[in-house]
């Protein structure tokens, strides 16, 4: 039997979020407590509900995207029609947010990639809105993170040589609303890039 309380604290960051601090006693043994990070109570109710059976799933569909149904239940050890249940659930959840092919970049010209340390001139939360509606604009950036440090944003570009990347400089990123400060760092070599979760159970 599993014992939890939880209670909800909201965090300082942004709107809209909380930190769950939950005490967990398994089998009414030794007190364990964690903190996570949510934004809405269905998300955290969802990390609590994946079991083995549904992290070996989405470690094999995270190997192969196009396994077949078939191929998946027999790799796991559950019979199709279960198998096709709990991935349609997976899917309905969210938990499956998509289905993508993973492309080379160096084969389509955007072998490049820049790691973009940009800082703001206040962590005001209009200027913070207005810069992330318009970073999602920009063409060549992979993803953008707000971050805690020294600068306020990581931004990851991809791009095609040094001359690409000045022209993403100039044109989109210093023109950014409230950006006064753009820190480039090119990557030399990429020594692992994975889009895996490693979901396994420690």
């Amino acid at each position: 039997m599993l014992d939890l309380s939880i209670r909800f604290v909201p965090t300082t960051v942004r709107k809209k979020e909380w930190w769950v601090v939950a005490n967990i006693a398994p089998e009414a043994h030794s007190m364990r407590r964690f903190f996570y990070r949510i934004s809405n109570l269905r998300q955290f109710i969802l990390m609590i509900s994946i079991d083995e059976t549904d992290l070996a799933i989405l470690h094999a569909l995270q190997q192969d995207g196009r396994i077949t149904n078939a191929d998946l239940a027999d790799s796991i050890g559950l019979s199709p029609s279960a198998c096709h249940r709990r991935v349609r659930a997976l899917e309905t959840d969210g938990v499956i947010a998509r289905y993508a092919a993973l492309i080379d970049r160096e084969l389509v010209g955007r072998g490049v990639s820049v790691f973009v340390e940009i800082s703001l001139e206040s962590q005001r939360e209009d200027l913070l809105d207005d810069f992330e509606a318009k970073i999602v604009q920009v063409p060549y950036v992979q993803s953008c993170h707000l971050m805690a440090g020294d600068a306020d944003y990581l931004v990851h570009v991809t791009c095609s040589d040094v001359a690409d990347y000045e022209t993403v400089h100039r044109e989109y990123l210093a023109v950014l609303p409230g950006v006064t400060r753009v820190r480039s760092s090119f990557a030399i070599r990429k020594v692992t890039d994975t889009t895996t979760l490693d979901l396994q159970p420690r």
